[in-house]
């Protein structure tokens, strides 16, 4: 593999933010567009990496980042649906020109190993529905739909975002 997974640096946190905006942005998955509120914590990774783990995927070659993500557990800032003995993952993010290699599936697997070092007994995710790539992912590393944990991040509005789960 030519990816290594680490902990983001101090001097690439503000570029992991605005890669993290771009994606989301450019990917269609923020309803409201450049207006979006959400975009504001998307930039943030300084809080991320503060509250969160926050990891990298960086081509082992030029060391670039191609990706990031942010783990948490239950308790944590980041943690939005988390239980006791659960940890969860959240802005999985991949750079258009970078998908294909492989490195969005080294992040999560980075996640499931992490939880499973901290003694974890399961993984908890949200995702958009309109988010099929991803899904594939999840399903091919054991990842299950938990309809009955679906929420939606803005009271009152039609946005719901789907649960999965996966066994540790």
């Amino acid at each position: 593999m030519d990816i290594t997974i680490r902990r983001a640096r101090d001097e690439e946190l503000d570029g992991i933010g605005e890669l993290t905006a771009r994606v989301y942005l450019g990917d269609g998955l923020l309803d409201f567009g450049d207006s979006d509120p959400y975009l504001a914590t998307l930039r943030d990774a300084r809080r991320r990496a503060a509250e969160a783990e926050l990891l990298v995927a960086a081509d082992a070659a030029s060391d670039e980042v191609l990706g990031a993500v942010a783990f948490a557990v239950y308790g944590g800032a980041y943690a939005e649906l988390a239980r006791p003995g659960e940890g969860e993952f959240r802005m999985l993010a991949v750079r258009p020109e970078s998908r294909r290699r492989g490195a969005a599936e080294a992040l999560v697997r980075a996640c499931l190993d992490r939880a499973r070092a901290l003694g974890l007994r399961r993984i908890v995710i949200s995702s958009q529905q309109s988010m099929t790539a991803a899904h594939r992912l999840y399903a091919r590393l054991g990842f299950v739909r938990a309809p009955e944990r679906d929420w939606s991040p803005i009271a009152g509005t039609e946005i719901a975002l789907w649960a999965f789960t996966v066994e540790l």
